[in-house]
């Protein structure tokens, strides 16, 4: 790279460190998409500052591998050898070598409970971290050779399932990991970053564009998207889940419970860029020290979950009806909890004076005006229907595999905070060897034993 290059690109980085005076948003970068996606090309992938062309041929991939397979519900996972590996053959396939594999409960609770196992025998796994070895395309942003998660949301295509040494992932599903992570913790925050970009961004209308040109997926999906390429079951979730007057904003309110999960470390340090404040209710005899200190999950307000009827009362009365939004990650029961804690206009607002009548000329009607409140549910809703005034929502994971523009978005965008260090991959609490010891690592989170972190499996160098 040339050295007037090398100094464009330092005064870049300088340049988009400095956020505007009136900005009231934390750490914010205000970049260009074109320049940064140029920066990116130098910043993300092997680490190398060129690409040669031996490095963009394609790697050698044998036509068998191993996997884990599952033959029947509630048995384990069953290491299989001679297993076909995967083919490039859509125009968005890109073979990815497993080297590091994130576990998740739903590679347990699928199995225990016999759930979302479209076919049998069955490959689980939904993020790792590996080597691109071939794409479909030349044209790709993506290289053989570069270090990259591979996210699969989409657990009916066993092509891309983790827990196999070979693995197919579309190239806006892919992330380029920068020299400063490593490949295990890489594979540590795929899953819960969809969920929580989905969630904030979908569900509650956060607006990113202002946090290194990240995605607006309010204004996305009404204006890029076809609604006819929207799944119908997400369709109203997508377009009718949340007004525009309602979006949420910097300086409001999020509260998150279960906050040492994955999803909710995720939810909270985007939920910090944009601005929001954060209530985090956890179980703070296992976790509250630690996340009272911390560097980038620091609650605004940290509530002990283990009387909810407490923790609800600590909520209301310190926030006293400012809190519209709440995530719940942790299921039916403490969603519930979460819902009596929200503060909807058309509850906590005090009724008119009696004899008092509204102003005139009339203003805009009532229902245009009040800011209802939004539960999204991970993991869970609450049995009862939504009380007036508020919105029950679920996350429309299939957002990310089945719509290229969205997918791609929250892709190069986590790149981007990746690479400038404002997004940081959960803790690992430890790491298993080998496709065998998933069996082991899964029973480990059965038991309750990985918490307020992340189990990975190293399957090779």
């Amino acid at each position: 790279m040339s050295f007037i290059k090398r100094l464009s690109l330092k005064k870049l980085r300088k340049n988009s460190s400095s956020p505007t005076k009136n900005s009231q948003l934390p750490q914010v970068h205000y970049v260009e998409q074109q320049e940064q996606l140029r920066e990116d090309d130098i910043l993300i992938g092997s680490g190398n500052h060129s690409t040669s062309s031996t490095d963009m041929e394609p790697l050698p991939a044998p036509e068998k591998q191993t996997v884990l397979l599952l033959h029947a519900a509630k048995q384990p996972y069953q290491l299989t050898e001679d297993y076909p590996v995967p083919r490039v053959e859509g125009e968005h396939d890109v073979l990815v070598r497993t080297q590091t594999i994130g576990l998740n409960p739903i590679d347990w609770k699928a199995p225990d409970f016999n759930f979302a196992i479209p076919e049998l025998p069955y490959i689980s796994g939904r993020e790792l971290a590996g080597e691109v070895v071939q794409t479909s395309r030349k044209e790709s942003r993506l290289k053989p050779r570069d270090r990259v998660l591979a996210i699969s949301t989409d657990y009916r295509d066993l092509r891309k399932a983790a827990y196999q040494q070979y693995v197919i992932s579309f190239d806006y599903n892919t992330v380029r990991i920068p020299p400063s992570l490593s490949l295990e913790e890489g594979s540590t925050l795929g899953v819960a970053f969809v969920a929580a970009a989905l969630s904030l961004g979908v569900c509650m209308g956060v607006d990113f564009s202002f946090i290194l040109s990240g995605p607006d997926l309010f204004s996305l999906l009404r204006s890029s998207v076809p609604p006819g390429s929207l799944a119908e079951d997400i369709r109203s979730e997508c377009l009718d889940g949340i007004r525009s007057h309602e979006r949420a904003k910097a300086g409001d309110w999020v509260a998150v419970w279960g906050g040492s999960s994955t999803s909710a470390n995720l939810t909270i340090q985007l939920a910090k860029l944009a601005g929001l404040k954060v209530v985090t209710i956890v179980d703070k005899a296992k976790h509250g020290l630690r996340l009272s200190n911390h560097e980038v999950l620091k609650a605004d307000l940290l509530v002990d979950s283990h009387d909810p009827e407490r923790a609800v009362q600590i909520i209301r009365q310190n926030l006293k009806g400012k809190l519209r939004f709440g995530v719940d990650t942790r299921g039916r029961e403490s969603a519930t909890s979460l819902l009596h804690a929200l503060s909807p206009d058309n509850i906590d607002s005090p009724p008119l004076p009696a004899g008092e009548q509204p102003p005139s000329p009339p203003g805009t009607p009532k229902e245009e005006t009040l800011l209802g409140a939004h539960l999204i549910g991970l993991t869970g809703l609450p049995k009862q229907q939504a009380p007036e005034g508020t919105m029950f929502h679920t996350v429309p994971i299939k957002l990310f595999h089945e719509v290229p523009e969205v997918g791609g978005a929250l892709c190069q965008w986590l790149e981007r905070l990746l690479a400038e260090g404002l997004v940081k991959a959960p803790e690992i609490i430890d790491v298993e060897q080998g496709l065998g010891s998933i069996n082991r690592g899964l029973d480990r989170m059965r038991k309750g034993e990985i918490s307020g972190g992340k189990l990975v499996v190293k399957v090779a160098e």
